[in-house]
């Protein structure tokens, strides 16, 4: 988050009225090189002063981005946060019962080098294994286009009506459990109910080896997505547990690609799979629908065990007695993001949501921006991804080669993804970047409006779906862009919940762009996809204007406030999460 301090470190700095959004810490102190700070050590453990030197301060957008500075990995990276102060520190300190307050300690001082080594640890334990859930998840829920390759609808004597339909009842099921889960998820801590949703979904995808007809068919994809939703956001809030804004956002994107990565994986499975078309007098896609599944419930099963509840809490039978971190370890995950976001000590990973907690993140109105944006900038590229399987048919391809065909799109969006993430994220421009990866898919949406598409050649057809399919998705900025925002424990997982929600409707919209009726060329659905492409842009460009005039009125009423009245405000405030004044949204 981006933090104004009440009082200048050291004193007498002058106040920031620049309105910075994406640093985690407030515009003064980027001006000091090294500060001395006294603090008072407040832990339960002592209570004594001491004068420790801080790291030089970091923009927050990160020194990992800039080839030009380099870091000496034994200089002090602990950055100055309100902590430092002993006027604010008593307002901002974590609530007794949260998990890591025996670890906090705002005199704890760290250099580059121990921070790169517990940050390598967390990549490592952490996000591979949730790089492979989110594969899973993206596994179970569409290799229903693989099947499509395999015949399918036909064989189930479905139409293209029908597919749509089922994947609208998916998308609504989803969504309409994306809040109740993320509740659990809350209640019983995202380290259990993670794997117990996987477990539980995948079983109803092996399931849908005896589908029989339409009904079973619908009631398959419905129960799918009941058990899944809520997993997106949850595990989004889960990550912030371990790791800093702008590292979350970075995390996200190669998150987010494990979607992609699990497309390139399902077409070299369906491509193996499918050839079983025929074996004990069965279709490939049940054995593709059987094997995928199985797969998801021993991961499912097998995280159980694995995924610790916070950065102390790691110490099991199977991730051994100490846990993967030393003490000193835990005391630089739990204070370098502490310090950089106060916020995450104010609920304990154990505290469920309240309906009033929740009416309050509802009725939080400078988030709903993002979810606008989550409406409408995934329209274009869902539409046409869900439909690649049956224009690659349409055009002459056989089930196989339309399976590797899918492959290079998949290959070229996880690349373009992270990188619109890291440029993001470099350039301090999240809504700028959003807008650039609606103009990629432009020029290829005119093309399929002014061409009668449907009579191209194929291998034109193929380069230009690609090509759009190919287009940098902002799902993982924009995933990180509103946990940054959020700006509480509380926030942050009903935000998460409520973006996705808006993603699943908008995935919903997009199963019903395209209709029988408009086909083969699809000349609605391709104007309607059109429009929504430029409705965007101009939406990104609003969201960052509104973010800019928020925090230009937080920065006017800051600035004409006094010290002893910032100090008054911080501790009498009834100001929650972005509602603070001292609060700046990132853009």
């Amino acid at each position: 988050m981006s933090l104004a301090i009440a009082s200048p470190l050291p004193r007498g700095t002058p106040t920031p009225d620049d309105g910075s959004t994406t640093a985690s810490s407030s515009d003064l102190e980027k001006h000091a090189k090294v500060t001395t700070i006294c603090v008072t050590e407040t832990t339960a453990k002592t209570s004594e002063s001491k004068c420790e030197p801080l790291g030089k301060p970091s923009d927050g957008r990160g020194f990992r981005f800039r080839r030009s500075e380099r870091h000496d990995p034994n200089a002090i990276a602990t950055q100055p946060s309100v902590f430092d102060d002993p006027e604010l520190a008593e307002e901002y300190q974590p609530r007794p019962d949260w998990e890591n307050i025996h670890r906090f300690d705002p005199a704890a001082r760290w250099t580059w080098g121990e921070e790169k080594k517990v940050v390598r640890k967390l990549d490592m334990r952490i996000m591979v294994g949730a790089c492979l859930m989110i594969t899973a998840l993206e596994l179970d829920r569409s290799n229903l286009q693989q099947a499509n390759a395999d015949n399918f609808l036909g064989d189930l004597n479905l139409t293209r009506d029908d597919y749509n339909l089922g994947n609208t009842i998916y998308r609504l099921c989803y969504m309409l459990s994306e809040i109740p889960a993320q509740c659990l998820g809350k209640k019983f801590g995202a380290d259990v109910w993670l794997p117990i949703q996987m477990s539980s979904w995948s079983i109803v995808a092996c399931c849908q080896f005896w589908l029989s007809g339409r009904k079973s068919f619908l009631a398959c994809r419905a129960l799918i997505g009941i058990l899944s939703g809520g997993f997106t956001p949850t595990m989004i809030l889960y990550l912030s547990y371990f790791y800093k804004h702008h590292e979350l956002s970075i995390r996200l994107g190669f998150w987010y690609a494990g979607l992609s990565m699990a497309d390139i994986l399902a077409g070299f499975l369906a491509y193996g799979i499918l050839h079983l078309r025929g074996l004990a007098g069965v279709a490939g896609w049940r054995w593709l629908f059987l094997i995928e599944g199985l797969f998801t419930l021993v991961l499912g099963i097998t995280s159980v065990l694995y995924l610790p509840a916070s950065p102390t809490q790691t110490a099991n039978w199977i991730r051994g007695k100490k846990g993967w971190f030393t003490e000193r370890e835990e005391v630089v995950l739990v204070n370098r993001l502490i310090r950089e976001d106060p916020s995450k000590g104010t609920m304990h990973n154990r505290q469920p949501l309240t309906p009033k907690l929740v009416l309050q993140s509802l009725s939080d109105y400078d988030l709903w921006p993002l979810y606008i944006l989550g409406l409408t900038f995934l329209l274009p590229k869902t539409t046409v991804s869900q439909y690649f399987t049956l224009f690659m048919r349409d055009y002459g391809f056989d089930t196989f080669d339309t399976i590797l065909l899918a492959i290079p799109y998949n290959l070229g969006a996880i690349v373009t993804k992270i990188l619109l993430t890291y440029t993001a994220e470099a350039l301090g421009e999240l809504a700028i970047m959003g807008a650039v990866a609606q103009v990629w898919i432009l020029p290829l949406l005119i093309y399929m409006n002014v061409v009668d598409f449907s009579q191209s050649n194929k291998w034109v057809a193929w380069t230009i779906l690609t090509l759009l399919l190919s287009h940098p998705s902002a799902h993982a900025l924009q995933a990180g862009w509103n946990s940054r925002n959020s700006n509480s424990v509380r926030s942050r997982a009903m935000a998460a919940a409520l973006y996705n929600m808006c993603t699943q409707l908008s995935a919903i919209m997009a199963s019903n762009v395209y209709q029988d009726w408009d086909g083969p060329r699809y000349t609605f659905g391709n104007r309607v996809l059109l429009g929504i492409a430029c409705t965007n842009i101009v939406l990104y460009i609003a969201t960052k204007g509104y973010y800019m005039l928020r925090n230009r009125d937080r920065d006017r009423q800051w600035t004409g406030m006094t010290t002893d009245q910032r100090l008054d405000y911080i501790a009498t405030t009834t100001d929650q999460g972005n509602r603070r004044l001292d609060f700046r949204f990132a853009h």
